[in-house]
């Protein structure tokens, strides 16, 4: 009887569990697309990994001259964002966020990698990328970087196929002229190969330097940035370089042997040098008294 009336309490307690857990979520809890409003529904930026650009397609730079995408390709890492240069706010701080990172690292535009800033707004013109890339430079410091830094504008099927490489979505709204759109930096290797990527606005100093590190495939960096390298790992999840604490214990494994053998060369080479010196001294000491 009494087992009975503990499961009928069991029962009851978990119903009452349930019937709270059922007000406390509300009715009209969906899935996030339901809620999302239909211009943000096809906007995402989710690039492959090592998905490869197309190089041939044509643009315009900010001088107005027909340029390709590979020629900003093939000796140097690349630094590419899709913006529009008449955004009224999100494009700004991409174009800022990238600027003042990339002021932070002793690589330099031209020399070290390429920056490409690519329009993807097919009405906007060269001189509109221009003042974009006046602003840029005003705001980097480095005047000499000039030929490093490039803004592009193009027709309406390359700037398809360049986004489509790159996975990035956008939606354009006539009621307000304005682009939905997500937010992000690519890294590409100087054969055209999506090496890395970050979301959003800002993006870490240590991270976009060892993103064009890796990129470059070692040609350019400190050997304290390929120890870094060896260190951290990118997690293409979160777009982020994070400790790798397996190859952190290894490395420490191979420094403490490292310490160790050079200890014991040195200890040995000590002993050797003293050794010689007790023996350089009773033959000294001899050959004093003999002259005697």
């Amino acid at each position: 009887m009494n087992s009975i009336r503990h499961i009928a309490v069991i029962a009851m307690l978990l119903l009452g569990a349930c019937a709270l857990r059922a007000q406390t979520i509300p009715g009209n809890v969906g899935p996030a697309a339901a809620t999302m409003p239909p211009a943000l529904l096809n906007v995402g930026f989710e690039p492959p990994l090592n998905g490869l650009m197309p190089l041939d397609l044509a643009f315009r730079d900010e001088t107005g001259r027909s340029v390709q995408l590979r020629e900003y390709f093939g000796q140097k890492p690349v630094v590419l964002a899709f913006v529009y240069y008449n955004c009224p706010m999100l494009c700004d701080q991409v174009e800022q966020g990238v600027v003042g990172v990339l002021r932070m690292l002793s690589f330099n535009p031209g020399h070290d990698y390429e920056v490409v800033f690519v329009s993807f707004d097919s009405r906007e013109t060269p001189e509109m990328a221009a003042g974009k890339k006046k602003k840029a430079l005003a705001h980097f410091r480095r005047p000499e970087t000039d030929s490093g830094w490039h803004f592009l504008t193009g027709s309406k099927e390359s700037i398809e196929a360049a986004t489509k490489a790159a996975n990035f979505r956008f939606s354009f709204d006539a009621k307000s002229n304005l682009f939905a759109h997500a937010s992000g930096v690519l890294i590409l290797t100087p054969d055209g190969h999506i090496s890395r990527y970050f979301y959003g606005v800002e993006y870490p100093g240590r991270d976009m330097r060892l993103g064009l590190v890796d990129a470059s495939a070692g040609k350019i960096g400190t050997p304290i940035d390929h120890v870094l390298l060896f260190c951290y790992h990118y997690d293409p999840t979160t777009a982020k370089y994070s400790a790798s604490i397996l190859k952190i214990i290894r490395l420490g494994g191979v420094l403490t042997i490292l310490c160790i053998v050079g200890g014991i060369l040195i200890s040995r080479r000590r002993e050797t040098l003293a050794a010689a010196r007790n023996l350089r001294r009773p033959l000294s000491s001899g050959l004093e008294r003999g002259a005697h």
